[in-house]
């Protein structure tokens, strides 16, 4: 006679298309997709029930909604890594027994440990433990979980030595709760999951470096050693992976900028301290002369204000309350103390301030290229892209609430003529907005949230521009458009920003006398869509990885003379590109020409002109293109006019 179960046993699993399975209590998700199909079963990662990432191997002890995720649900990615860095960490201790254990989190590309252990690792150690990791997957251990007391998970990992590990359990477990151990192998850690079923179905991992970083971040504490590594679901994905980084080490700024010169760190100024170099600075020129004609173009005023201010005023602003840490120390002086600034915000506003302005004369766009300064700690500076003094393309802009949906329209007008004007093709949108059910963390009333949420979400619409909405991802002071473009090798760079605050002109007082007399608040929107001046020459030099276009490049023409007695003649076609407004260099040196060709090619210098006895004779140059092998033979005046057209044109091509 067939068992029977009893009904209180049964739970009712609601899968994605509707149907409900009713199975026991204690059936896990890999039970329920085994029932639905094997080949289901095989695919199977992870679990998302009632809407949370579950193992596949947890007992279901509810009615459920259930999803199976494979390779094709996004969540089963940082699963997969999280997984792999325990591979990882199983192998190290397989490895290197005495080593403690620090966290393992995936991240956007990969995964990283962290280690205690005296003696560093070194790219030979690294070997060591991919191949272990190899073989431990090959062994399909399960990630296996268990639930023990707190004070006995403690006295275990105690036992053991791990003071990291006891850290975070008495940071983020109470008393009285059960803890979530996982073992893999002779691995055991201290984690809430999930993880994959079992070693098994990691089928590609690569371990790429070795970096410092202290324990809880503090410089006082034990420095450990952290291993970083990347992992995807097939071989192929991963030589993809691994081929884009080989190219982007090819395209970064700091390599090329010190191989062409454009800028430098120097040690005795002190680190995150921009020197442009000449050719660095004529780009830098180039930008900034376009952004400035932008300005006046689009109605903004050209506005200067000062490196430092009175204490004082950023106590007005806040920044001395919420932002002081990334401030540079107070300077006493004889009237009082002063700071350098880490904003250009405060001055607009001083400036808006000085006179009374009636709606009439709203909307005012003040735009500034200020140079800031930030404390930024060592450990996170990166050459151009992470700094502690750079100038920002800023602007405020102070309009009524009927005003500003325009105004944020023509931003980002503004912030794709940007894009477009300097050779990006692909962006993304994102509208970060503010999540209403933590109000602590942000300023401003539901009106005032509401109104500007609506503003910002209707001018993207009106642009037809896609965008993803990120809750919650608002500044405390009010939501934001961010644009972040898309590279030639496909990365994002976060760069334009469109702001939103109410904060700063309630902290300031500041008024505009209404169509009916009376006195309101402007409303106040931040812009920069360089972002910095700094960290979009970064971008744009592994972007073109330095072969800029032709009105951005620093030398647009080398005229190589083959001899001597050609040097009067290339002077005479430099004479020409000089009064067209070209940048050109006539390399008169007694060298071989193949040599200087090789390297003005090296430079990336758009054109080089080669001439000799035949060019000169019928006022001719032979034109080398950058990226081109056949070589062009054209009568100089029109090299000219070709060239001053790729200039006016801004060209992102050559």
């Amino acid at each position: 006679m067939a068992e029977t179960i009893d009904a209180a046993e049964i739970i009712h699993v609601k899968l994605p298309d509707g149907s409900v399975k009713d199975v026991p209590r204690g059936t896990t998700a890999l039970d329920v997709a085994r029932g639905i199909s094997p080949r289901l079963a095989d695919a199977a990662l992870a679990a998302k029930a009632d809407g949370n990432l579950i193992d596949l191997t947890r007992p279901l002890e509810q009615d459920t909604e259930l999803r199976i995720l494979t390779e094709k649900d996004a969540e089963s990615l940082e699963v997969y890594r999280h997984s792999s860095a325990h591979l990882l960490a199983a192998a190290v201790l397989e490895l290197f027994p005495e080593t403690k254990l620090g966290h393992g989190p995936a991240t956007e590309n990969g995964f990283f440990y962290d280690f205690y252990r005296p003696t560093p690792f070194t790219r030979e150690d690294l070997e060591k433990i991919e191949k272990k990791m190899q073989q431990l997957a090959q062994q399909n251990l399960p990630y296996a979980r268990e639930f023990l007391p707190r004070d006995q998970g403690l006295e275990r990992f105690k036992g053991e030595g791990d003071f990291m590990k006891c850290h975070f359990i008495e940071q983020f477990t109470k008393p009285d709760e059960k803890i979530s151990i996982y073992k893999t192998g002779k691995f055991l850690d201290f984690c809430r999951g999930p993880h994959l079923p079992s070693t098994g179905k990691i089928k590609a991992f690569k371990l790429l470096s070795i970096a410092g970083a202290y324990w809880l971040g503090d410089e006082k504490n034990q420095q450990l050693q952290r291993i970083y590594g990347t992992s995807f679901y097939s071989k192929k994905e991963m030589d993809a992976y691994l081929a884009a980084i080989e190219e982007a080490k090819k395209r970064d700024h700091r390599v090329l900028g010190q191989q062409l010169d454009l800028f430098s760190i120097q040690e005795l100024a002190g680190p995150g301290l921009i020197f442009w170099h000449p050719k660095g600075g004529i780009i830098r020129k180039e930008m900034e002369d376009w952004m400035r004609e932008e300005y006046v173009a689009r109605g903004y005023s050209l506005v200067y204000t000062p490196h430092v201010a009175r204490r004082q005023l950023w106590q007005t602003s806040g920044h001395e309350g919420y932002y002081a840490e990334n401030m540079y120390d107070v300077m006493e002086l004889d009237d009082a103390e002063y700071r350098m600034k880490p904003m250009n915000c405060p001055f607009h506003i001083l400036i808006y301030k000085d006179a009374l302005k009636s709606y009439r004369d709203l909307p005012q766009r003040y735009g500034e290229l200020g140079t800031v300064y930030r404390y930024e700690r060592s450990g996170v500076m990166h050459g151009l892209l992470r700094v502690r003094g750079f100038t920002q393309d800023d602007a405020h802009i102070f309009c009524t609430p009927e005003q500003i949906e325009d105004e944020i329209v023509g931003c980002m007008d503004f912030a794709l003529a940007v894009l477009k004007a300097f050779g990006f093709e692909k962006y993304q949108a994102e509208l970060s907005t503010w999540n209403p059910d933590d109000k602590k963390s942000f300023q401003g009333t539901d009106e005032q949230w509401e109104t500007a949420n609506h503003s910002l979400e209707n001018a993207l619409k009106r642009r037809n521009i896609e965008f993803k909405t990120i809750p919650g991802e608002a500044a405390f002071y009010g939501p934001k458009i961010d644009f972040k473009l898309v590279d030639a090798i496909g990365r994002l760079w976060q760069l334009s920003t469109i702001q939103f605050d109410f904060t700063l002109p309630q902290r300031f007082d500041l008024e505009y006398v209404a169509e009916d007399g009376t006195r309101k608040q402007p409303v106040m929107v931040h812009r920069a869509l360089f972002g910095s001046i700094e960290r979009f020459f970064g971008v744009l030099i592994e972007h073109y990885a330095g072969a800029f276009p032709v009105w951005l490049s620093p030398v647009q023409v080398a005229m190589i003379p083959i001899a001597e007695r050609h040097v009067e003649y290339a002077d005479k076609v430099a004479a020409q590109l000089k009064a067209a407004g070209v940048r050109v260099h006539v390399d008169g040196r007694n060298e071989k020409m193949n040599a200087k060709i090789r390297e003005h090619a090296m430079q990336k210098v758009p054109f080089l002109l080669v001439v000799g006895d035949k060019e000169a004779e019928a006022d001719r140059v032979n034109v080398r293109t950058r990226g081109q092998e056949k070589t062009e033979d054209m009568a100089a005046g029109d090299f000219v006019e070709k060239i001053k057209k790729l200039i006016a044109e801004k060209s992102a091509g050559v």
